[in-house]
This record gives structure tokens, sequence and C-alpha cells, in this order.
């Protein structure tokens, strides 16, 4: 535990001291101040202020050591998550092993973490041992966790997030990269395998389950001139 002034704060601080830009850049990589909230004081923040941003203002943060960083998505990457979520919606429709959360679900992975995937499968055994509350943060930890990189989205704040997912106990995580149509697949935090073009991502913990790389990144617009030339 630290002490001493913190944006005007003194007393003992149950983080590491921030008071500077400098000092957050230190601690989370070059993420715009854009996304770190400064109400409640980066370091002071709790799961209460998650939920409230969340329920009263519509606005998704994520919880790493007291600070709140906003989650980061444009459009296309909406887009591509909700992909993969209608992929495993339907295989989960057909095979009834867990549920997918899209990229509002909030998780408490440890104490003073909560994270949100863009897109996550929860198992049936983990469900009957977490807490799935109706309201607030479900004290749970995904399976797969799902992320579509964004442009805002930090070299550091995906590798941290990568160990935040295995220490808890994720057991694969999958990266989507629009950029380059890639999907990177973790089985653990430092073996993964690159998928693209025509290759389908698998995995034993969906047992049956294939999913073609190419078309979750297909853009909206490529879709409908598709369609179009169907219907001619």
């Amino acid at each position: 535990m630290s002490t001493g002034t913190f944006f005007g704060f003194a007393g003992p601080l149950p983080f590491p001291v921030i008071q500077t830009p400098e000092d957050l850049a230190r601690r989370f990589g070059k993420i715009s101040l854009d996304r770190i909230l400064f109400s409640p004081r980066p370091g002071t923040a709790t799961e209460e202020d998650v939920v409230r941003l969340q329920e009263s203002e519509k606005r998704l943060c994520e919880l790493i050591d007291g600070t709140l960083i906003e989650k980061t998505m444009g459009t296309y990457e909406s887009f591509v998550a909700g992909n993969l979520l209608v992929e495993l919606g339907a295989y989960l429709k057909a095979n009834k092993i867990g549920i997918v959360l899209p990229a509002d679900g909030l998780l408490r992975l440890r104490p003073a973490v909560v994270r949100i995937p863009d897109v996550c499968f929860i198992s049936r055994e983990r469900l009957r041992q977490g807490k799935f509350p109706r309201q607030g943060i479900a004290v749970l930890v995904p399976d797969i966790a799902a992320e579509v990189i964004s442009r805002g989205n930090t070299q550091r704040e995906m590798e941290e997030k990568l160990d935040d997912y295995f220490g808890c106990g994720v057991r694969e995580a999958w990266y989507l990269y629009p950029e380059t149509k890639e999907l990177h697949r973790y089985t653990a935090r430092e073996q993964v395998v690159v998928l693209s073009g025509t290759q389908l991502i698998t995995t034993e913990i969906l047992p049956g389950f294939q999913c073609g790389i190419a078309p979750l990144f297909v853009h909206p617009s490529e879709q409908l001139l598709d369609e179009d030339h169907e219907a001619v």
C-alpha cells in the first residue's frame, strides 16, 4: 500500500501512486488519455464505479488496479465481434454447453480487475461455480475470451490482458485483427497460432465447432454487394 498525495488525495492508497500523465504511461503504456477516467481519480475507482458508468452513462470501462479505462471499439470492429457472436450463438443453440456474452458483459476476474471481452464463452461448469447476478458484475472467468483489436488499443494493453486472462484461468484467448484479417488463437500466454484466409478456427473447448476466418472480416458493403449479385 502506498501513501502520499494523489491528484489532491492524501492518505493510504491501495495501489501505486499515479501523480502525472507520465506515471499513467509507465503503468498502462501509450493509452490515449481520453480513455482514462480521472473521476474518480486513477487508483481509487471501484467495481461500483464500473456499474454506475455502465448504467447511468452507458460507458463501458474496465477496472485495472483502481483505474477506469474506457473500452475502445469502432463500428467495423463491433461488426466483426458481432459476426463471431453469431457463429458462437448458433453453435451453442445446438450444443447447450454454455453461454456466449457480447461486448458489454462485465466480468470480475479477480479483486480490483474487471475485464469486458468483446465476445466470450462461459461453460456450464463455470457458470455453476461462479456468480451470475441479474445486475452488476458477474464473478466468472470465461473459458474463451475474444478481443477485436482496434487502432486505439496498444500492444502493452493487449499483452496485459493476456496476462490477466491466463493468470485467472481463461483457457483460450482469441485476438482478431481487422486490418490484417487474422485471428490469433492463444492456448497459453506464449502459445499462439495465427489463422487467416480460408483456414478455420476450431477448439476442443467447443467440440465440433468450426468457423471460417475470412467471413468474420467481410465488410458490410462487400456482404451487401454479394447479396445483390445473388439476387440478380
